[in-house]
């Protein structure tokens, strides 16, 4: 199973009912392809950085799931046929999260070998100069 990051923007036209169900529905399509919904982040309204079908502002929702890629094509069908689903993106995080494990240990490796902080030792008094 792979780990995947699902973002859309809705429409600012839906209401949090519509919007709440949307989503509902969504994690019914996941877990129907035999994938798992692990975090639904709902960010709310933002506004938009430029206007996309007519819309300056949108509902973000960020969904982390696990899953193939049969489950991602379904969900991607369904954007595209949504017509409150201004945009999506969908993106396999599995790799990146392998290689800043690898990356994390390598430092922690690395930390290991390094000798610790030198003991400070305090200077000798110096002899008074006459």
């Amino acid at each position: 199973m792979r780990l995947y990051e699902v973002v859309f923007v809705a429409a600012p036209t839906l209401t949090n009912e519509e919007l709440d169900s949307f989503i509902a529905l969504l994690q019914g399509v996941v877990e129907g392809k035999n994938g798992k919904v692990l975090k639904v982040d709902n960010w709310g309204k933002k506004s938009l950085a430029y206007k996309i079908k007519r819309f300056r502002d949108g509902y973000y929702v960020v969904l982390t799931l696990e899953g193939d890629g049969a489950v991602i094509a379904e969900l991607e069908r369904r954007f595209r046929v949504t017509d409150h689903v201004i945009r999506f993106l969908s993106v396999r995080i599995d790799e990146d999260q392998k290689r800043s494990e690898k990356i994390k240990a390598a430092r922690q490796k690395k930390a290991s070998r390094r000798p610790g902080p030198a003991a400070h030792v305090e200077p000798a008094p110096e002899a008074a100069q006459l």
